[in-house]
């Protein structure tokens, strides 16, 4: 059969049966162009909540981050984001280690390198022949770092605090209310203790 016959046989057909023919393949196209809009849907959702999946991972992985100062005689000092559950070990290891200078055998004395460090504590390395007090480096992880037997007023805890002369519970929460100090001069400013008590204890406190 030529093309022809078929022409002449099918045309008549269509003629008869436009309507119909025509409403078919409208039908046809419009279910297509549904399927097509389902499918992008379901892929946009999916995308969507691949995303907000990954956003809230990252910030969870953000807030157990910590930073720390290591200073003193290391390779890199400087201030250092490293995860919370970090050590002073780790914070050494994040400054690049020890530098040539480094008094080794005072670090090996005095520094506990197991201990749990905070969100904001200094930690500070001397080199050889310098001379510093004794360091006292505390177990509990809130407790944070005194350097060379100063009190943080930023970082101390209440009873640390309680330890220096003139400093009860009552003041010693004032000054942990009080935070943070830019210099230890404003325990006087902000009137957290008087002129007598800041006397007896400015030269056993420090601000980092």
């Amino acid at each position: 059969m030529d093309t022809r016959e078929l022409v002449s046989k099918y045309v008549p057909l269509v003629k008869r049966h436009w309507l119909p023919l025509s409403l078919g393949i409208l039908g046809v196209i419009f279910f297509a162009y549904g399927l097509i809009g389902l499918f992008s849907a379901n892929k946009t959702s999916s995308e969507d909540i691949v995303f907000e999946a990954n956003s809230a991972s990252k910030q969870n992985s953000e807030a157990k981050t910590i930073l720390v100062d290591v200073e003193g005689a290391v390779a890199r000092p400087g201030v250092y984001k490293i995860p919370q559950e970090s050590r002073i070990q780790d914070g050494l290891v994040a400054a690049g280690g020890l530098s040539a200078q480094a008094d080794r055998a005072y670090v090996a004395k005095n520094l506990n390198l197991a201990t749990k460090l905070t969100d904001g504590v200094k930690v500070y390395i001397p080199v050889s022949g310098e001379a510093v007090g004794d360091v006292s480096v505390l177990n509990a992880s809130s407790e944070g770092i005194a350097v060379n037997a100063l009190i943080n007023i930023n970082t101390s805890s209440e009873s640390q605090l309680d330890s220096l002369p003139g400093i009860g519970p009552v003041t010693a929460q004032k000054i942990i209310t009080g935070r943070p100090y830019g210099s230890v001069n404003e325990l006087l400013d902000k009137k957290i203790v008087g002129t007598k008590v800041f006397t007896q204890i400015k030269d056993k406190i420090s601000i980092y």
